[in-house]
């Protein structure tokens, strides 16, 4: 991979500035597995979540989600989202570095308002032009962009960049791999009629991670069990093991007639 640090840019491209915003992309593992894919704006991180991943085929246009800003120090995260809070789910930094705004005018701020968003990526799996583009009265929410490749010497059909570098950046593990050393506490409770158990639950029950309510137990207090326990004697005959025989009848006593 080139070192952009240390090559130049291209010829027709803008010349890079000392210090640029940074990007990460964190692969996500909650009830669903996707990709976060974040950019430094405005003192946060602007967020998309993007179920396939990013591609480098310049015919594949990735559905891109766009949701909440995420805080900076959140760029660092990597590992668990305990049970009961938004996004409960492992977490690993499958790439991060930094990104350049290319276009449209010269402040990302307007370009991302207006619904379009060029820009270079200097990371170590994410090189090259990418866009963000806002799909038009396609959602309610108004939430849905597309991301996708420019043409450019990085573009290849052939390779997906997901399958080929599916290991974090930071600690070379797997999202499954990844442990609870590190946990986040979001400051949203998790979204309601989503039940059915995560990574991260599994997870935080066997290592006991997060605070103590995200971790139920289904054993009952043991001043409950004595108080069923008892209500089960009286209402129920006692029971053994083995059958008992019955007890011959005492023969009856005759009276004498006088």
């Amino acid at each position: 991979m080139r070192d952009f640090k240390a090559t130049p840019e291209p010829s027709g491209g803008k010349p890079r500035k000392a210090k640029l915003p940074i990007f990460v992309i964190q692969k996500h593992h909650a009830s669903r597995l996707h990709y976060d894919f974040r950019l430094e704006m405005e003192g946060v991180l602007k967020s998309w979540a993007v179920p396939k991943g990013p591609s480098y085929d310049p015919t594949v246009k990735r559905l891109a989600m766009m949701t909440e800003d995420h805080p900076y120090d959140y760029a660092a995260f990597e590992g668990v989202i305990p049970a009961g809070n938004y996004g409960a789910g492992n977490v690993i930094i499958w790439d991060n570095g930094e990104w350049e705004f290319i276009e449209p005018g010269d402040d990302p701020v307007k370009a991302l308002k207006s619904g379009k968003l060029t820009f270079r990526l200097y990371g170590k799996k994410m090189f090259g032009e990418w866009a963000l583009v806002k799909i038009h009265g396609r959602s309610p929410k108004g939430n849905e962009w597309l991301l996708l490749k420019h043409r450019d010497q990085y573009a290849n059909a052939k390779v997906d960049v997901t399958a080929v570098a599916p290991l974090s950046v930071v600690s070379n593990l797997s999202v499954e791999e990844i442990g609870g050393e590190n946990v986040w506490i979001s400051n949203r409770k998790a979204t309601r009629g989503r039940g059915a158990p995560t990574l991260a639950s599994r997870l935080a029950a066997q290592q006991g991670v997060g605070p103590a309510s995200t971790v139920r137990s289904t054993k009952k207090p043991a001043k409950a069990r004595a108080v069923a326990a008892r209500s089960r004697a009286v209402s129920s005959p006692k029971r053994s093991s083995r059958a008992e025989s019955p007890r011959p009848a005492r023969p009856t006593r005759r009276r004498r007639l006088r």
